[in-house]
């Protein structure tokens, strides 16, 4: 957008410079509702809903991840697999890493059996590092 400036001698003189602020402003805008829209699209495509703990021990590194969903069915690092494969599953995983360690994350509506028998299965598969995952409550 092109203005004119006077001189003060009668001369108007054309400005050729581009207003940068509005264009900082817009993209500001549209960065902020990229982060709103991106924490609804992520919140949605959780499928374990973690029960809530006041205290938790922090992260472990490359943890090997099992997730027992809602209906009962689970999930071996992001991928669906069935309980006769699971013992299988964690077997190679000591045997590759014997340092492994295998967090366990349970919807809060799973029987609390359910849980047990997976930690069960890790023990005898050789796992000796496991945590069960919760999500941090804010209070």
């Amino acid at each position: 957008m092109a203005g004119t400036m006077s001189t003060g001698r009668g001369r108007a003189r054309t400005i050729a410079q581009i207003n940068v602020t509005p264009l900082v402003d817009v993209v500001l805008v549209l960065l902020v509702i990229l982060m709103v829209a991106s924490t609804y699209i992520v919140a949605q495509t959780l499928k374990v809903q973690l029960p809530r703990a006041k205290s938790t021990d922090g992260t472990a590194e490359k943890p090997t991840k099992i997730e027992i969903l809602k209906n009962g069915s689970y999930r071996w690092n992001e991928e669906p697999v069935v309980e006769a494969v699971l013992a299988d599953k964690m077997k190679a995983a000591v045997t590759a890493d014997a340092e492994m360690s295998l967090v366990v994350s349970a919807d809060k509506e799973v029987m609390h059996g359910n849980v047990v028998h997976i930690l069960d299965l890790a023990k005898i598969a050789g796992i000796t590092k496991f945590a069960i995952n919760v999500q941090q409550s804010g209070e």
